[in-house]
């Protein structure tokens, strides 16, 4: 399962979602996946906030700043961190600079765990996330680690996607190969286990399932399997309408 690129899906032609679907998990889960091609496939927006956290970061990195550091969660909470929602095309900017790639590379997944456990950090970005959820039009699918339990606790769906630990680090590790950046998966398994350990442990917004969330194990499925299930819980939520003719 490739963690990044959107793949075409089927499921009932016409559908467009009205509302919110959360999908959280840890990371190799498909969820960057999952969540984009959903928002293709039902015509609403996409906001990946684990991108937002990796931008700021990144501002703390720049600036020589330690990760756990008092002066990181001040520099990472005012950071202009902007992000667009085009499941299509999504952007990740830091002011005007475009710095997709630049938040996936290894020191910034290394340090992301630590910039996102600073309450000062969550706090303004939670704030900025529902800002843009509020704006999103009639819906929105929305991926990270808190959405079901802090971001948007009323989502009409909630989905926790897991896989183990070992499935999560291949996929990872294939994910570096195919982007050119160094991979050996003893080591991304070890990363991946730290990240876990870290996300789940921290004190604010720890990294669960909610308690109402539909929890999908994503190690042997593909992602045209987990989109079918997705998009049939959507509908029996309710969360699906009929496209408008364009010709009225």
């Amino acid at each position: 399962m490739n963690a990044q690129q959107p793949v075409p899906v089927t499921g009932r032609p016409g559908s467009v979602l009205h509302g919110v679907i959360a999908l959280d998990g840890p990371s190799g889960t498909g969820k960057s996946t999952v969540s984009r091609s959903l928002a293709q496939r039902l015509g609403a927006g996409y906001l990946d906030t684990g991108a937002m956290y990796r931008a700021a970061t990144l501002a703390v990195l720049r600036a020589g700043l330690a990760p756990d550091s008092p002066e990181a969660a001040r520099l990472a909470a005012a950071a202009d961190v902007r992000v667009g929602t085009d499941p299509g095309a999504p952007t990740v900017r830091l002011g005007e600079e475009d710095v997709a790639a630049e938040i996936r590379g290894a020191q910034v997944t290394g340090a992301v765990s630590a910039i996102s456990a600073h309450p000062e950090v969550r706090d303004r970005l939670v704030v900025q996330q529902r800002g843009i959820i509020d704006g999103a039009g009639t819906g929105i699918v929305v991926e990270g680690r808190d959405i079901g339990t802090v971001v948007v606790p009323v989502a009409g769906l909630k989905i926790y996607l897991t896989a183990s630990e070992e499935v999560r680090a291949a996929r990872r590790d294939g994910q570096d190969r195919a982007a050119g950046r160094g991979a050996d998966l003893a080591a991304t398994l070890l990363a991946v286990q730290r990240r876990d350990t870290l996300d789940s442990g921290r004190a604010v917004s720890p990294l669960r399932p909610a308690s109402d969330a539909v929890v999908v194990d994503t190690s042997e499925l593909d992602v045209a399997a987990v989109l079918d299930r997705v998009i049939a819980l959507a509908e029996r939520r309710g969360l699906l309408a009929g496209q408008p003719d364009p010709s009225r």
